[in-house]
């Protein structure tokens, strides 16, 4: 299994704007592969907030067909050049290979 996490800082009270952006139905979900995509928001009191989103693959094979697919590349290229909306402070990804995953015992 292969996981893209995408951790997103927005300025605070604009969580929910990132959380549909990623919710709504997309082509990501329509893509060979894919396991499921997870958005999760990091709880906090105060000040700026998090969003991860995971994306989790059968394998980085899967990953990669769609990272050279046509919808991704054309959903890349109608967004180039238009700024990030002010609210996102910051955008960390980062890919992982999955070596162990454990269930419940029953």
């Amino acid at each position: 299994m292969f996981v893209q996490l995408r951790k997103i800082t927005v300025a605070e009270g604009n969580a929910e704007k990132v959380i549909k952006q990623f919710s709504g139905e997309g082509m990501i979900e329509k893509q060979e592969g894919i396991i499921d995509v997870s958005v999760m928001e990091k709880k906090v009191r105060k000040g700026d907030e998090e969003v991860i989103v995971m994306i989790r693959w059968e394998s980085e094979e899967y990953w990669k067909q769609w990272e050279k697919s046509e919808a991704h590349i054309a959903n890349h290229k109608a967004n180039l050049g238009k700024p990030k909306p002010e609210f996102i402070l910051n955008t960390e990804v980062g890919k992982y290979e999955v070596k162990t995953v454990k269930q419940p015992a029953n």
